[in-house]
């Protein structure tokens, strides 16, 4: 089956916790803090796969975590880094957030590797806090989260040739008489629901991939019929074949039919309407085909006609052989893609937390505050002194104190909850 969407949940491994240790050898008095820094989390990592052609293996699992990082150990030993996850996509892939729609990866070659939510770095030990003034930290961290994200996943697939017309011109019976492809071919509309790929093979070792895109109608570009679910398709194909009944066997005007995909096209991608455009006047066997044929070169003069008949294979070859004549010259199209490594810098937030009150409740909010909270260890005095130095110079303190905060209330932040006093 052909899947060329996917929802899924990916995150990234929790750092591991730093260790709370002091060497104790002999002969070695007040040895000094000697706890190790956690390990950090598991990635997980996209690579592209020239050789999958659905994404059919994220319809039955849909969730992926990575490894999370080992604890720190005593005599100064970091954990054990989390292994990464690697998950094989197809190349065509664009990656998104669900949540924003931003575009974090568009996967247009094998082998390209991107992370797509970073492991969290792991908490530091004991030993990474002491100082002049404090010979004996008992401060440690715990490990950072991973990074947390549902994705969106779509496949564009990457033709040479892409073939589009209205339902039942003979688009799947051309790709199946030129290709090794096999779709299903019947007399009713819409008999093809997903897009086959075919490669097409010339005599002198030359080939080019041809992708047969389900029938379009007028709407497309608003979703209507298999509009949005395969329009995409043709994105990336570097020459279309506008594929007309030629005889009018469904009682439509060829030259209508023209004019109407090629309106879609344009109403949905306006780079999409520039791409080379050789048009395919199919059903030549049937009769009425000849006037029309006519009709078709008499309002058509700037671009190229191949009369075919894809029952008969009449025309095919010929046209074969100026595919493969001018696809060397014809562009491949500008594929907007996400470097393997980049750095995206955006600007700091007015407010680097919210708060929120809930009758005696006052719930403080941000990314920011709440993984200060996570990494730290409550049950450690030294550890919640240095988290509420942290509310302080954040402003946090200061906050509450504005929202009306008095002695006895409850504050939770990231779950976890405090009395003020």
């Amino acid at each position: 089956m052909f899947y060329d969407r996917a929802r899924i949940y990916v995150k990234g491994g929790d750092g591991g916790a730093g260790a709370v240790a002091f060497r104790r050898e002999k002969y070695v008095p007040e040895g000094g803090p000697s706890g190790g820094d956690g390990g950090r989390g598991g990635n997980v990592v996209f690579i592209g796969d020239e050789g999958l052609r659905t994404l059919v293996d994220f319809r039955y699992k849909r969730h992926y975590k990575g490894d999370r990082g080992d604890h720190g150990q005593a005599k100064n030993m970091s954990g054990r880094s989390g292994a990464d996850i690697i998950l094989r996509i197809p190349v065509g892939t664009v990656v998104l957030d669900d949540d924003s729609g931003e575009t974090i990866a568009d996967i247009t070659k094998h082998g390209q590797r991107v992370v797509v939510a970073a492991g969290g770095r792991g908490g530091r030990g004991n030993a990474r806090f002491m100082s002049n003034t404090n010979k004996a930290p008992t401060l440690a961290e715990n490990g950072e989260p991973g990074e947390e994200r549902w994705l969106r996943l779509e496949l564009k697939l990457l033709a040479d040739v892409g073939l589009v017309g209205f339902p039942n011109v003979g688009k799947s019976t051309i790709i199946s008489k030129v290709s090794a492809a096999k779709p299903k071919i019947a007399d009713y509309h819409f008999t093809t629901l997903v897009p086959n790929l075919g490669v097409v093979q010339i005599e002198d070792g030359e080939s080019f991939v041809m992708a047969d895109i389900p029938g379009l109608i007028e709407g497309a570009h608003t979703g209507a019929g298999l509009g949005h679910e395969f329009l995409r398709h043709t994105e990336r194909t570097r020459l279309i074949l506008h594929v007309l009944d030629i005889s009018g066997s469904e009682e439509r005007d060829p030259l209508e039919d023209y004019r109407i995909i090629q309106e879609e096209l344009k109403l949905y991608s306006p780079m999409l309407a520039e791409r080379p455009v050789i048009i395919v006047a199919n059903k030549m066997d049937v009769p009425g085909a000849e006037e029309n044929l006519k009709r078709l070169q008499e309002s058509i003069k700037d671009q190229e006609i191949f009369a075919v008949s894809a029952a008969t294979g009449e025309g095919l070859q010929a046209l074969i052989y100026h595919i493969a004549r001018v696809l060397p010259d014809t562009p491949v199209p500008n594929i907007v893609t996400m470097t393997d490594e980049h750095r995206v810098t955006k600007a700091e937030p007015e407010n680097r937390f919210t708060i929120r009150r809930e009758g005696d409740l006052f719930v403080v909010e941000g990314d920011e505050i709440e993984k200060h909270a996570k990494m730290s260890f409550f049950d450690s005095e030294a550890s919640v002194y240095r988290f509420q130095n942290i509310l302080k110079v954040m402003g946090v303190d200061d906050a509450l104190r504005e929202e009306g905060i008095k002695e006895g209330d409850k504050v939770e932040i990231a779950g976890f909850m405090f009395d003020w006093v």
